[in-house]
């Protein structure tokens, strides 16, 4: 196996992981999680969207966040934007990253962003004329590249289409998005594997969901395939709106944990991330999926006679 020896993880909880959240999370909760996990040394943080509130409440509070997130330097902060006008909102924001992509399914994209693919293309194009000259840095996704919940798998020439358009227009990073967690380890590596022929100075990421408790194991077969860039979500929250049963991405700090213990550099601090997901249980005010902050990590040693840990 040849896999890069420098991982760049993404944290997503701030907006993919909230907004499917039933009760609106105060701003100023929001700002304390933000600020917590840019003070772990990752790289990138997608602190919110800039959709219709009435169609994402959660991230009603686009800009007000973006204004009072304490910036690390290093870090760099990113937002999705469905269309032009989610662009130039976020522009005017400060966002550095603008997260940009669309299914390559029709149902998923109806349900989602009420477009076709067709139309959605349109928009990423548009999109990618904002951004152009603004000085920020559009970041790409296909989502729903490993199959649809409503249309089973997905045909690639739909993938290569999104792909090579993301290309297109430059955007550095793309995420290949196991949307509803329908992926598995072959597929993962058999995907990655067709885009990195066809476009091999293309940066591919992955961004994987644990719905069917694959993630780790997804993101292992990525790793041995060249991946060096991927989303999780803090705590493993999240999940999908317009999926059914969909739960959370995998988790930052478990995946993190893993990355460690094969010897893998992140830049990041665990210690600091288990921290962050502690808080981002107070957060949402509930118990979440994470192992490792709950069983502590592998190199952590235990007395004799210590009682067997509750994990739940």
């Amino acid at each position: 196996m040849s896999m890069p020896q420098r991982i760049e993880v993404s944290e997503v909880g701030p907006r993919d992981g909230l907004q499917i959240e039933a009760g609106f999370i105060p701003t100023e909760q929001k700002l304390r999680l933000i600020d917590a996990l840019s003070a772990t040394g990752l790289p990138r943080i997608e602190v919110t969207a800039f959709v219709h509130p009435k169609v994402v409440p959660q991230m009603a509070d686009a800009e007000a966040v973006l204004a009072a997130i304490g910036r690390r330097p290093g870090v760099r902060y990113g937002a999705f934007v469905p269309n032009a006008k989610g662009a130039e909102r976020a522009i005017a924001a400060g966002v550095d990253d603008l997260k940009a992509g669309m299914a390559a399914s029709d149902s998923f994209n109806e349900l989602n962003t009420k477009m076709t693919t067709e139309q959605g293309m349109r928009a990423i194009a548009e999109i990618g004329q904002a951004v152009r000259g603004s000085g920020r840095q559009l970041v790409g996704v296909v989502a729903t590249a490993f199959g649809c919940p409503y249309e089973g798998p997905v045909a690639l020439d739909r993938v290569l289409a999104l792909f090579g358009q993301l290309v297109e227009l430059e955007a550095p990073l793309i995420y290949l998005a196991d949307t509803t967690g329908m992926a598995d380890p072959i597929g993962i590596q058999t995907l990655v594997s067709q885009l990195q022929a066809r476009w091999p100075a293309q940066r591919i990421g992955l961004h994987l969901h644990n719905t069917r408790g694959l993630g780790l194991a997804n993101a292992l077969a990525g790793l041995q395939v060249g991946v060096a860039d991927f989303e999780s979500s803090v705590g493993g929250l999240g999940g999908c709106p317009f999926a059914p049963r969909a739960v959370g991405n995998i988790c930052s700090e478990d995946f993190v944990h893993m990355l460690h213990a094969m010897g893998l550099a992140t830049g990041i601090d665990l210690d600091a991330l288990i921290g962050a997901a502690r808080l981002a249980q107070e957060v949402v005010g509930r118990t979440l999926p994470g192992m490792v902050m709950k069983a502590g990590k592998a190199s952590e040693l235990h007395p004799k006679g210590v009682k067997a840990i509750k994990l739940d």
